[in-house]
């Protein structure tokens, strides 16, 4: 059984041949008290609520009254019992408190329900017991295993699997055939729903030039994240594209910690010719750089432009108030959602969009001072 218990399985067959009868026993108890009451056949019934067979109008007028008396709706599991469709999906959220996770699962609600499907939501809590070691993924291996096993014993049509941090994680489970998409994460020869983080890092650095900005420096997260690597080559490739100064000191690594913006801004502030404006890869960083810069008296956006990323709410209530990238968490829920109900539903599509980042403009930049 491909590391699926036998005995597991059995006892969830068991179960659920138990839980068909005890269904099937409800739903014909309801219908009869319909038919009692509307004095027709059980038969009657059942063509007026499943619409399979003509029913003469006066008969089901009266049918549909006592039905709106007793307040009578048909039972979902049995209809997903006959139809071998539950409607529900399961969702695998890494960890519900990172930033990002909120969001995206909204976006998979909303798409939800406006197709009647309905979510089962398992949180992995990853960062509490992990810590920020996700590359080494035997420490969660049986933790996400166990949490797909859990949902396909639910009778789930499919899987959205959440990350906490964009990164391959092929081979960490298995769906046995049931089809799954990864969000904010992505598994080689499966569906994914990405931002373009490098589009996102060149558009920002337009909007710099476009201030009239040419010293710009960048401080990264750490370089083995697939993150960092895209938005270094969106700022590589917007230096490239205007012409702008390459200068490798102007090129800082941070650990995507406040602690880290602060020490690395203050290095920048050092430079015999300082740059005028640094992109910053989160947020938190950014508050980092700002707490630094009014240290050294220096005034932002009047004497440095500072451009960060995420949109984390704090960033809207630091002085001054932060201009960044906002990663468009909710439509990656949607596409996410929508994706695998195209899957579910035969259309199995293998175009995968993405949704661009968008800027959001503040109190951060500026442009430049005349030297």
């Amino acid at each position: 059984m491909n590391g699926l218990n036998v005995g597991f399985v059995n006892d969830i067959t068991i179960e659920c041949e138990t839980f068909k009868q005890r269904v099937k026993i409800m739903e014909k108890i309801g219908i009869k008290e319909i038919a009692l009451r509307a004095n027709v056949s059980t038969a009657t019934v059942s063509y007026v609520l499943n619409g399979t067979r003509n029913v003469r109008p006066k008969t089901k007028e009266r049918v549909l009254k006592v039905i709106e008396e007793l307040n009578y709706r048909p039972n979902d599991i049995a209809k997903s019992l006959k139809s071998k469709r539950t409607n529900t999906i399961g969702v695998i959220a890494e960890d519900v408190t990172v930033f990002n996770v909120p969001e995206i699962i909204d976006g998979i609600n909303e798409y939800a329900e406006k197709n009647d499907m309905h979510i089962l939501l398992t949180n992995l809590r990853l960062q509490k017991k992990v810590g920020y070691d996700y590359a080494n993924t035997d420490h969660y291996q049986k933790l996400a295993q166990d949490a797909v096993s859990t949902l396909l014993s639910k009778q789930v049509e499919g899987i959205i699997y959440i990350g906490v941090h964009p990164r391959d994680l092929t081979g960490l489970i298995n769906t046995y055939e049931k089809p799954i998409v990864y969000t904010y994460c992505y598994a080689q020869n499966e569906c994914s729903i990405q931002y373009n983080d490098e589009q996102a890092s060149y558009d920002a650095i337009k909007y710099l030039v476009d201030k009239g900005h040419s010293r710009i420096a960048i401080i990264s997260g750490l370089m083995d994240s697939i993150p960092s690597r895209l938005r270094f080559n969106g700022y590589y490739k917007a230096l490239t594209e205007f012409q702008l100064p390459f200068d490798p000191q102007f090129i800082k690594v941070g650990d995507w910690g406040l602690d880290s913006g602060y020490h690395l801004t203050g290095e920048l502030f050092k430079l015999q010719d300082p740059p005028t404006a640094i992109l910053i890869m989160n947020d938190l960083m950014a508050a980092g750089a700002v707490r630094a810069a009014s240290e050294q008296g220096i005034i932002v956006p009047r004497d440095l432009s500072i451009i960060g990323f995420d949109n984390r709410e704090f960033s809207a209530y630091l002085s001054p108030r932060i201009t960044t990238m906002d990663l468009p968490l909710h439509d990656m829920g949607i596409l996410a959602m929508k994706a695998l109900y195209n899957r579910i539903n035969g259309k199995d599509d293998k175009t995968e969009e993405t949704p661009l980042c968008k800027l959001i403009e503040r109190e951060s930049v500026a442009g430049p001072r005349p030297r």
